[in-house]
């Protein structure tokens, strides 16, 4: 299985400041030690015309020179620095080749069903500025340019256009990818996310299911189960052929900003049903890591290792991961397109 990093990137953030920027080298570090599975590679960054797709040129051009305004960096919540714009471009990149490497595959025989961003998730993202620690929206960026791509590809035919699906169970409410896909009929937006956090002013995604703090495991993966089960069925017939999932740690009993109580073993247990759900189906899957505060950093990491444990186990039973047929559920274009 293949998975991308960016971890290279260390912010110069001030003493004290609450975002876990070790994680994403620990995590990394985790998954070479013991996925000897997964095959790690620096990520790539996205150009601006690949962020173009998602962001208006104003913001990719703010966040390129340097010209982000005092109250922007404040929303984002990191000061401006040219480690960050590398970043926040590699973070990108990184989902785009997990996309990429999941539906269309990297040697020319067939997507390999599953892949992964060791970070990314930055759903706060808008079309038009950054917030919560995210400057671009990486999935929204990899979702349009893989329909772009998969629509000039001959073999998938002349006027078929690929159907996206965004889990994003991350703890947080995925605002910005909620406004960039509002009233898209492509893109399927999916949010499990506690009610009364961050943001606190929400978006509608297609399908947003609140969720009480303190909530525990049964109550999550019951929700979780309607949710998914809800979500196919406005499907019929015509399932995605992509989806993207973020497997946000943030809903764990130690997080910092999660206010839930879900255990490790129900964070591993819900990567279990959603990954049997898109294999189950055939769907390729890009997995992002997304959020995750625990008071423990080892805590959290250990939580998202397992989360790509729990995807190389799926990849490895992937059906078709060797190229023996193609993906599944592109969909002709409707008229209104």
């Amino acid at each position: 299985m293949l998975a991308f990093h960016s971890d290279q990137f260390v912010l110069p953030l001030p003493e004290g400041h609450s975002f876990p920027m070790p994680k994403y080298r620990l995590l990394r570090d985790a998954v070479q030690a013991t996925l000897p599975g997964v095959r790690l590679n620096e990520a790539e960054p996205a150009t601006d015309g690949e962020l173009a797709l998602a962001h208006e040129p104003a913001w990719i051009a703010a966040v390129a020179e340097g010209t982000t305004t005092a109250a922007q960096q404040r929303e984002i919540g990191f000061p401006w620095s040219e480690r960050m714009v590398a970043r926040a471009r590699r973070s990108v990149g990184a989902t785009i080749q997990a996309a990429r490497a999941a539906l269309f595959g990297t040697d020319g025989r067939g997507g390999e069903g599953v892949a992964a961003n060791l970070a990314g998730g930055t759903h706060h993202a808008y079309a038009h500025k950054g917030s919560g620690y995210c400057v671009f929206n990486d999935v929204a960026v990899a979702a349009r340019l893989m329909q772009a791509e998969w629509h000039r590809r001959p073999a998938q035919g002349a006027r078929r256009l690929l159907r996206v699906m965004v889990i994003d169970l991350d703890v947080h409410q995925g605002n910005g990818t909620a406004s960039i896909f509002r009233d898209d009929e492509s893109v399927f937006t999916l949010s499990l996310h506690g009610a009364r956090n961050f943001p606190f002013r929400k978006e509608a995604s297609d399908l947003d299911v609140e969720l009480l703090d303190g909530c525990r495991d049964d109550e999550y993966l019951a929700a979780l189960d309607s949710a998914l089960a809800q979500a196919f069925s406005q499907h019929g017939s015509n399932p995605p052929g992509l989806a993207f999932y973020l497997a946000g740690a943030d809903p764990h009993e130690n997080d910092r900003l999660g206010r839930l109580k879900i255990t490790a073993e129900g964070l591993a247990e819900r990567d279990r049903r959603v990954l049997a759900a898109l294999r189950e189906r055939g769907i390729p899957v890009a997995l992002s890591m997304a959020g995750g505060y625990g008071r423990d950093i080892l805590t959290t990491v250990e939580i998202q290792r397992r989360t790509l444990e729990l995807a190389w186990h799926t990849w490895q039973g992937w059906p078709g991961r060797v190229g023996d047929r193609p993906p599944v559920a592109a969909v002709e274009e409707s008229a209104a397109r």
